[in-house]
């Protein structure tokens, strides 16, 4: 059985999904590592290079080979927070794989995310401000209104693909993946 972990960028999918497996025992994937390996390059390359779509395709088609190579065994699949947008691969996950929404609020992503826009392609867009002295230019946080605007486009999404909620806000990740077991397991 895949235990799929679906959730925004930001929202302990790695962490816990690695926690969880230890827990279980099986083996442990990033489709977004996967991604980088098949590709042979990475994630922000990608996209500069080839575009979003380009990279959506590809993540759907290692998503397919992952979940059929693992449907007779245990093994627990981090997504990438936009995994489900592609309408077949949000159905391959409610139909094939025990999937799991990390839920977090806006401000707990917030908060998770500061610092780490250079990874992470769709934060990207996010201008660079100038400091408070006046000269210098800092890489900022993630910016608040787009952040929430792209949360609350995939939250539908990930709530109708998963088979289980769990609300991660003030947990540990083995407190999350001990709520995983107790709800879905």
């Amino acid at each position: 059985m895949m235990i799929a972990l679906t959730g925004f960028m930001g929202s302990g999918k790695t962490t816990v999904g690695k926690v969880l497996a230890d827990f279980l025992g099986c083996p442990f994937m990033d489709l977004d590592d996967l991604v980088v390996k098949k590709a042979g390059k990475s994630i922000p390359d990608i996209f500069a290079q080839d575009g979003e779509l380009a990279f959506r395709e590809l993540e759907a088609q290692i998503l397919r080979k992952t979940v059929a190579k693992y449907a007779e065994s245990t093994a627990v699949l981090a997504l990438g927070g936009g995994a489900v947008l592609a309408p077949a691969s949000a159905a391959l996950l409610h139909e094939k794989t025990v999937c799991i929404y990390l839920r977090a609020t806006l401000d707990t992503l917030l908060a998770r995310l500061e610092g780490e826009t250079a990874g992470r392609p769709l934060l990207q867009e996010i201008p660079d401000q100038v400091g408070d002295d006046g000269g210098s230019v800092v890489m900022p946080g993630p910016d608040r209104a787009s952040v929430s605007a792209r949360l609350s486009s995939r939250e539908p999404l990930y709530e109708k693909t998963a088979h289980v909620i769990v609300d991660t806000d003030g947990l540990s990740p083995d407190e999350v993946a001990d709520e995983i077991i107790i709800s879905a397991l």
